[in-house]
This record gives C-alpha cells, sequence and structure tokens, in this order.
C-alpha cells in the first residue's frame, strides 16, 4: 500500500473495476493500490485521471469508457450527476441488488474472515418499483434575485440545486414543495440565505402517509415571525387536499440540523395518521418513522422470521426508537421489553403502545440497552430474544459484554452498516454462531444496505 504515495492529481492510466464500494464508488487497482471511480460499474475497464491522493487510497474521475457494462444506464434524474442524493441510477437495479449483496460479502470478508466462510449470505430482498419510495422530503430554502429555490445542495458545494421533481420521493411530496416555495415568493417571504439569520424561512418539510393519504407540511424558519401568515396557509392548504397538517418549527441555530426544539402549530391537526401492517401510528412533526414503509414491512417480517417466536419467550428491543420493531415482535412473545437513550423516542414508543390493541404486554424504558440489561440480570430477568437495531455506529462494546454474559438463545441484528454489523459480528462469534444474513433494499438508487442477521447460542 505504500506505493500509492507516489501517485499523483492528475495522472492518467487505465482501469478495470473490480467491485462497488461501500459509497456506491466504482472500485479498482492500480498497482495494488485502491482507487475509488465515482460512477464506475463492476466490470468496467475505464481511463481515470486522479482527482485525489492519499495514504491508504486514491480518488479518479472517469475521462472514457474503454468496456462498458451491460447494465450501465442512462440516470432518468436530470440533477443525478450533481446532486449525490442518490449514487447508483447510472445501473439497472437488478445489478444495484447483486453489488450491493456484494458489499455485505467485502465486509464480511474484511472484518469477520471465518463467518463470511461460514454464513449463508441471501439474495437481496428489492422492490417491485424502486422508485417514488420515500414519505418525506426535507428541502433547504434560498433566494436567487426575486426566485425562490427548493432543493438539496451539489455534492460537497454549497450550491443549492432547485429540484421540482425527485424520483425517489413521493410524487405529493414534490408537488407540494414546489407549490409552497412559489407561495413563500409570491409573498415575498424573506428566506434564509445560510449565514445571516436575518432571513425568515430555511427548510420546507413535507411528510405523507402512504397507507393513510394524510400529508403534513412544516416550514423551519429562523423566528417565530411569519408575514401574511393566513394567506400563506390559505394558499398551502389549497395545493393538495391531502394535506391535514400545517406547522412551523423554530431553528434560531446556526447548523446543518433541520428542526429546532419548537414546534407551533399553524393549521390543522398536530399530526398526521400512518399505519404499518396492522399498527397505527401518528406522526408529530419531529417524530421519527421509516421512510420507506413497503419495505419496512419486509424488513420487519425477516425479523420476525429470525427472532423465530413461540408465544414463552422474553424478547428485548434494544435500541428501539418509537418501539415499531418491539410492536411487531408483541404477538409472539411473552413480554416485550424495549429500552432507548433517546427520551423522546421512548415516550413516542409509549403512546404507540398504549393506542394498539394487544400489547400490554410491551413496555418502554428510557436508558441505556446494557444499563438495563446487566440490572435486569441482577434481579433475576433474562431476555430469551434480543433484537438489535443500533445506528451506523453498530453496538456499544457495554452492549456485547454484557449479551456475551447473559447468552439470551438468540440474537436478531439489523443493520445499517455492514462494515459495523461484521465488526459486532465477529465479537459476537465468541458465544453465537451466525446462521445467516437477509440484505434487504430499503433505499433504492443509493448505496445503503440494511441487513437482519440471525445469530444463535453456541
Amino acid at each position: 500500500m505504500s506505493e500509492v504515495v507516489k501517485m499523483e492529481v492528475g495522472q492518467k492510466f487505465p482501469l478495470t473495476i473490480k467491485r462497488l464500494g461501500i459509497n456506491g464508488e466504482g472500485v479498482g487497482f492500480y498497482k495494488r493500490n485502491v482507487v475509488f471511480v465515482k460512477g464506475a460499474i463492476p466490470g468496467e475497464e475505464v481511463t481515470v485521471k486522479l482527482t485525489k491522493v492519499d495514504r491508504k487510497f486514491a480518488e479518479a474521475e472517469i475521462l472514457n469508457i474503454r468496456k462498458e457494462s451491460e447494465y450501465r444506464q442512462v440516470a432518468p434524474c436530470p440533477v443525478y450527476d450533481e446532486c449525490g442524493g442518490c449514487q447508483l441510477q447510472h445501473m439497472s437495479y437488478e445489478a444495484q441488488l447483486l453489488h450491493k449483496r456484494d458489499i455485505v460479502v467485502q465486509a464480511l470478508e474484511k472484518y469477520a474472515k471465518d463467518i463470511a466462510a461460514t454464513t449463508e449470505i441471501r439474495p437481496m430482498l428489492g422492490m417491485d418499483n424502486p422508485w417514488h419510495y420515500r414519505n418525506k422530503s426535507q428541502f433547504q430554502v434560498r433566494k436567487d434575485g426575486k426566485r425562490v429555490y427548493a432543493g438539496l445542495f451539489a455534492e460537497g458545494t454549497n450550491k443549492l440545486l432547485n429540484i421540482n421533481e425527485c424520483l425517489v420521493q413521493h410524487p405529493v411530496t414534490s408537488k407540494i414543495t414546489v407549490a409552497t416555495r412559489k407561495a413563500l415568493q409570491k409573498l415575498n417571504i424573506t428566506i434564509y440565505d445560510g449565514k445571516n439569520l436575518n432571513g425568515l424561512v430555511r427548510t420546507i418539510v413535507v411528510r405523507t402517509g402512504m397507507r393513510s393519504g394524510e400529508t403534513q407540511v412544516c416550514l423551519v424558519t429562523t423566528r417565530h415571525e411569519l408575514p401574511h401568515k393566513e394567506e400563506l396557509i390559505e394558499r398551502i392548504k389549497k395545493i393538495d387536499p391531502s394535506i391535514v397538517s400545517i406547522t412551523q418549527n423554530i431553528n434560531r441555530e446556526k447548523t446543518s440540523l433541520i428542526f429546532g426544539e419548537e414546534t407551533i402549530i399553524l393549521d390543522g391537526k398536530e399530526a398526521i395518521h400512518e399505519q404499518l401492517g396492522e399498527f397505527a401510528f401518528d406522526l408529530s412533526t419531529r417524530a421519527f418513522f421509516q421512510l420507506n414503509p413497503e419495505q419496512t414491512v419486509h424488513l420487519y417480517d425477516e425479523i420476525k422470521k429470525a427472532a423465530a417466536l413461540t408465544g414463552k419467550e422474553n424478547v428485548v428491543d434494544a435500541y428501539c426508537g418509537v418501539g415499531t420493531i418491539g410492536m411487531w415482535l408483541a404477538e409472539g412473545a411473552r413480554e416485550v421489553r424495549g429500552m432507548d437513550n433517546v427520551d423522546e423516542a421512548i415516550a413516542d414508543a409509549k403512546y404507540n403502545a398504549r393506542t394498539n390493541e394487544g400489547l400490554q404486554h410491551v413496555r418502554f424504558f428510557p436508558g441505556s440497552a446494557d444499563k438495563w440489561l446487566f440490572r435486569w440480570a441482577k434481579e433475576g430477568y433474562r431476555p430469551d430474544v434480543i433484537s438489535v437495531d443500533p445506528p451506523r455506529t453498530g453496538l456499544e462494546p457495554g452492549f456485547i459484554k454484557t449479551v456475551l454474559k447473559i447468552k439470551p438463545k438468540r440474537l436478531v441484528y439489523t443493520s445499517c452498516n455492514p462494515s459495523t454489523l461484521a465488526r459486532d459480528l465477529q465479537e459476537l462469534s465468541k458465544a453465537y454462531k451466525v446462521t445467516y444474513i437477509q440484505p434487504v433494499d430499503m433505499f433504492p438508487q443509493t448505496s445503503h444496505v440494511e441487513c437482519v442477521a440471525q445469530l444463535l447460542l453456541k
């Protein structure tokens, strides 16, 4: 790997693309050095120019494609090359599913070789229609002259791309965002410029219930004041009959975070209603909910299969969020206990459990998973099955240590990061056999991979 130092920015050479990287770029090797090439597809032969050289890797751009992949296609999105929100639209969906599964294989081979050799990695579960699946958009707002824009920032820049239609967003979210920015422009309401908090409107957030057909619009602003408020509300209400909630969120900070702490109801209901399988949820402006409800049902069904409950098991839903996985497993469990460090999420989880029938045996607790597991073990309670769905950083070392000590019969690990999944599986394999991993395509057209792994006590 030391040879990479001899490579120089601007250097040109032919390269064969061997695989897909975790961020969706093509990966090739030049004199044993790793080279990442945005927009390249495994199997292609390309001529590249180096744009960045690091001690351990290099990045390059395509100058020309000498041998094109049969899976290459023209990306249907007009701002695909600039946006960066999607990474794989230049590849057929069939190829996306193949190569995203391979990302899981690569992670295991790198961090957990023995597990890679002995574990069944199943084909990726894809979507029948891999477009228009996102139920929520969060588009930044900026002004250029008299014109108001709403969209996403071009990758690696402060340039806002005006997006009239996003091909992975539900069409109603795009329609409402465009009409709302036009209303802001018509009423000459001031717009935040990313630097000075004198401007008012920062972000247009639209979330729609895929099953309920209810939509909520939120304007994120730098302060409470909202000129032409009544007229603006009337204009937004007329955009689409699905709009049942209009809110305003106040974010006074110079931050990349979308929301501030305070939300005001401008019109209609505080929350929209949505269903996931047989369960109903009320979603307020800041409530977390899966962005692809259709695939979430498939993901949760895979978690349920891996848990293999008979009605006799005590189940722990660690990193439970708003409690959706615990609720999904409740029917087959004797008792479900969930925990999460985010107090707001636990409040939502408790509310969700109260408002759905048959969940009296489901309880949620604020605090870390390892703290509660350790405490319960001292009290004589040991779960038969633990389901985990941690953030991208993976499981905390203290949690793994506690699991290895109390030894539940079965562990179901849901992960949104194959690298941290592989690292954690290697540690858990001291006591568990990884029987299989089921990848699920939660975010088509992007490089994100979700997995469900089943672990059985040895």
